[in-house]
């Protein structure tokens, strides 16, 4: 089994959008800085033995090599859970494993008015007479899978990449293997079509007569390769080599952070496909080959996407940049006027007064903790000192209860324990699947923002609740390998964005629909690194909280709707998106406004990032409240409208103030509300 390890690294400022170096290439390199990790194992061991141990909900069959952590909210968790694998979605391919071998191919993409399909596309299969299969190694972009005899001893290893339009398989002995589509010569290598598609075969191997059969000795290799549109299969057949493994590297300036992915394989030089948010800014300059400058680096055709057209470029290392978001913990008031700040303060006192009872699960439970954090900001900032208090005892009362590390032994809800199995931190009362490993950023992230505003006003709270809040933190943002926890549990670094489903068990790939909420999380890790004073955390927060922004604009909110891919789709937003597909639609509710209020919610101080065309704001406003903001999650809505200018800001306003409390969700209050809609307007 290979070990692999994810490399944390400063790249050097100034990077451009995207980069792709060849071997010996003389543009910025990551300073690696290896022992950087946001919680070592040594602080998170003493962490862990502090909480009970229980599996909250049994694990599905895993196709898992022992001594690998469960790799749950990953792009490729389809293949490890459940009875059977299922198909994943390693852009531009989609890829599968078969009763005897696996299977790969381009996917055709189809956009209809609500949903934009790319689904399995099975063209190439190889059967290698397997009996079963196990994923033997697994790093930031890449899986490698053993395919087992029946005794389990291995025939082969198949290698699969995000970004990557090859697939390898490297024989362990010698073995014939079945081609489920014939392949012909074609100069040194051999080639197939299927539908619209072209696909190469490159290897030392002995295709047979008839095209249709592969003789490999053990240590041989095969590697296929999709030719993409306008692609030469001569001069892709230089870089077929087997990728090995990828690594990564990245950093957070001021005004940029920026991220790097090595791809590794036995031939140097490789093929990376680029997406859309990577290529955001390039220029011919921005790519470099063998060190030189060169507008021809990505020119080796294009692959479709239900994310739009995949540039293929040649290189071995893919870098590109973001711009900075800043963590952010309060609005600015201080610019309001002295009416407004009296209406304002008038609310808070409401508001801090009345005392709902707070949820005892992580979801819920959280999002009334993160609606107490920004009360008691909006108290402080205004002076209103009794209403502080009042809070704060409220917030600091039940943030204690939730981080008793051995909360869980006497009590059923309102705690966490460790999963020694799925080695994760788990709240003992599930919801929408968490214990499933399902949402943990969207939870965790409310009791992150919570305990980072609660601990600046109660610093002894701080040492109180770090214990369990560092182990939520560990649960998310792990950075190297560990006994206790995966590497950023949910965070995937090519698509730059997260993934919430933990263990995966659909066709379409993993899926995240609250872009709004996973950018909340790294907003609340941000915070609470700050508070604890862990500089390495800050960096992979601020990398995490930019790069899933520059992701949920591009794909979620504010996409280019003018790319060929949005031809015939009939809505300026999408509201899930999968890893084979992207759907007008959310899991709970098919109200408009529940489809544009899951990309908002909670609507923090850092979502100003929101901001933007004016146009764009209220084209996605009037499809999701066409009739007015009495409409579920409406009161997200009506505070995204603000964002527009002024003049909505000021019409938000009024409606705000007598928007009927059914319609302001358990996370806001009409305090809150009124604030935020007040500093876009002021």
């Amino acid at each position: 089994m290979r070990t692999r390890s994810t490399i944390l690294a400063v790249l050097a400022a100034g990077m451009s959008a995207v980069m792709l170096a060849g071997c010996g290439a003389t543009s910025a390199s990551p300073v690696q800085a290896p022992n950087d990790s946001v919680l070592p194992e040594s602080t998170v061991a003493s962490l862990v033995a502090g909480v009970p141990s229980r599996s909250v909900a049994p694990l599905p069959n895993m196709r898992l090599a022992h001594g690998l952590a469960p790799p749950t909210n990953k792009w490729f968790s389809g293949l490890v859970f459940g009875a059977a694998p299922l198909p994943v979605f390693p852009l531009p391919l989609s890829f599968g494993l078969t009763g005897a071998g696996f299977s790969f191919g381009v996917p055709a993409v189809h956009t209809a008015a609500n949903t934009i399909t790319g689904g399995f596309a099975p063209d190439i299969a190889a059967n290698v007479g397997a009996a079963s299969s196990v994923i033997s190694a697994y790093d930031e972009a890449s899986v490698t899978i053993d395919e087992l005899d029946g005794a389990g001893k291995a025939l082969g290893s198949v290698v699969v990449a995000e970004g990557s339009p090859l697939v390898s398989f490297t024989a362990k002995k010698d073995l014939q293997v079945r081609l489920g589509t014939p392949f012909s010569r074609s100069g040194q290598q051999w080639t197939a079509k299927v539908g619209d598609s072209q696909y190469g075969l490159v290897t030392k191997g002995t295709v047979g007569n008839d095209g249709s059969t592969l003789s490999l000795g053990s240590g041989q290799s095969a590697v296929w390769v999709a030719v993409p549109k306008g692609g030469d299969l001569a001069k892709l057949a230089r870089y077929a080599s087997p990728v090995e493994s990828t690594s990564l590297a990245y950093s957070a300036g001021d005004h940029t952070v920026s991220t790097a992915l090595e791809y590794r394989s036995s031939g140097g030089t490789t093929l990376v496909a680029t997406m859309p948010h990577q290529r955001a800014g390039q220029t011919p300059s921005g790519l470099a080959t063998g060190g030189q400058p060169s507008g021809a680096a990505c020119d080796l055709g294009s692959y479709p996407s239900v994310y739009g057209a995949m540039s293929l470029c040649a290189g071995t290392r893919l870098e590109w940049s973001s711009p900075t978001v800043a963590p952010s913990s309060s609005l600015d008031v201080g610019k309001l006027s002295a009416a407004q700040k009296k209406t304002l303060d008038d609310q808070v006192v409401k508001d801090a007064s009345a005392s709902p009872k707070l949820p005892t699960d992580t979801y819920f439970g959280g999002k009334a903790l993160y609606r107490l954090a920004n009360l008691l900001q909006l108290a402080n900032q205004l002076g209103d000192t009794a209403s502080a208090a009042t809070v704060q005892k409220t917030l600091s009362s039940a943030l204690a209860r939730w981080t008793e590390p051995g909360g869980c032994k006497t009590r059923d809800n309102e705690c966490f324990v460790y999963d020694q199995k799925a080695r994760g931190i788990v709240g003992l009362t599930a919801s929408f699947g968490s214990d499933q490993f399902n949402d943990h950023h969207f939870h965790y992230g409310y009791f992150l923002y919570a305990a980072s505003v609660a601990a600046r006003y109660d610093p002894a709270l701080t040492k109180r609740i770090a214990p369990v809040i560092d182990l939520l933190v560990a649960d998310l943002a792990t950075s190297q390998s560990s006994r206790y926890f995966p590497e950023r549990r949910v965070f995937d670094a090519y698509a730059g964005h997260s993934w919430a489903s933990g263990y995966s068990p659909f066709a379409d790939g993993n899926n995240q629909e609250s872009s709004s909420e996973a950018i909340s999380a790294w907003n609340g890790l941000a915070l609470w690194a700050s508070v604890t004073k862990n500089s390495a955390l800050h960096s992979e927060a601020v990398w995490m909280l930019s790069s899933e922004t520059a992701s949920a604009n591009a794909y979620w909110t504010n996409f280019d709707q003018s790319a060929a891919v949005y031809r015939g789709y009939g809505h300026s937003i999408v509201s899930l998106n999968w890893g084979g597909k992207r759907d007008y639609a959310t899991w709970f509710s098919a109200e408009p406004s529940a489809k544009l209020g899951i990309l908002l919610v909670p609507m923090s101080p850092v979502a100003g990032y929101l901001a933007g065309d004016p146009a764009r704001i209220e084209k996605n406003v009037s499809e999701g409240a066409p009739s007015g903001y009495n409409v579920p999650l409406g009161d997200y809505l009506l505070m995204y409208s603000a964002e527009a200018g002024a003049d909505q800001a000021a019409k938000a306003l009024a409606v705000a103030k007598t928007l009927p409390d059914t319609f302001i969700d358990d996370g806001n209050s009409r305090s809150y509300l009124l604030a935020w809609i007040m500093t876009r307007g002021a």
